[in-house]
């Protein structure tokens, strides 16, 4: 029983997939790109949601996160991440895999992201998306992803992105395509402690989504993050730890209808490389 569901799960995924990129969201991806409009709560995870964060990410650091959708197996979901720092700005390495041996997504981008002043950033990251399917022709597409924020205060952030805006179709899938994606999002640094932020995402063949927030600090070692996806009406959550350069998150996500997604994240931060 366990696998035939796991293989009409795909399947809803796969025809996802030809109209709007199932890939583009994992279910727990609103929780690791929180601080994207952010400058206290930033890490290298931070540009997966706006390519902008990347220059204020204060430490270049590695990253990983891997998420088990609906407790299965066959529909995990995996992040890498890298960022690195430059005179001329930062620049980040992204990679994405979604799926299992009889059907997988995938993703590997290249972003790079600077200040331009203190009140506006910009980024911009060039991805190769492909999907496999055993004995079937595969597809793939070249692909961009750019955006924008403003530091209206030092508080308050907004911005702006968009991905795969000219509607590029996949090699070797016909009449296939990936969705275009447009995001208005804006955050407030109430505190050090304390950060909110929401979004609203318009995806190419879906309707609007709109996804709230929040982090608390209880230490310098200790944090927690809430938040809601009203698509889905999906709830997602985490507990951190951060220690010296390493920081350790254990998250969880739930859908109404095909319940919990459990997801751990782990990065590691090269000491020393501070803007």
């Amino acid at each position: 029983m366990k696998t035939i569901t796991a293989l009409l799960l795909c399947g809803i995924l796969h025809f996802n997939t030809a109209i709007a990129q199932s890939l583009r969201y994992a279910i727990a991806l609103p929780y690791i790109g929180l601080g994207a409009y952010s400058k206290q709560h930033t890490d290298p995870f931070s540009f997966t949601r706006n390519q902008a964060a990347l220059a204020q990410v204060q430490h270049g650091g590695v990253g990983a996160f891997g998420e088990r959708r609906f407790l299965l197996a066959e529909t995990s979901s995996y992040v890498f991440v890298a960022v690195f720092h430059t005179k001329m700005g930062n620049i980040g390495l992204q990679g994405n895999y979604a799926g299992f041996k009889n059907f997988n997504e995938n993703k590997i981008g290249l972003a790079y992201a600077r200040s331009l002043g203190s009140k506006v950033d910009v980024g911009i990251q060039f991805n190769y998306y492909s999907y496999r399917i055993p004995s079937y022709p595969g597809a793939s597409s070249m692909n961009f992803e750019a955006g924008v924020i403003m530091h209206f205060t030092e508080q308050l952030h907004g911005g702006i992105h968009v991905y795969n805006p000219v509607g590029g179709k996949l090699v070797k899938a016909g009449n296939e395509k990936l969705a275009a994606l447009y995001n208005i999002g804006l955050g407030y640094d109430a505190s050090r402690i304390f950060f909110v932020s929401t979004e609203v995402i318009k995806e190419e063949g879906k309707p609007v989504n709109c996804i709230a927030g929040m982090e608390y600090r209880f230490a310098d070692k200790f944090f927690v993050r809430l938040g809601m996806m009203s698509e889905s009406t999906t709830l997602f959550a985490g507990a951190g730890l951060a220690w010296n350069e390493l920081r350790l998150d254990v998250s969880a996500s739930y859908h109404p209808q095909l319940g919990f997604s459990p997801g751990i994240l782990l990065i590691t931060n090269f000491k020393g490389k501070t803007k």
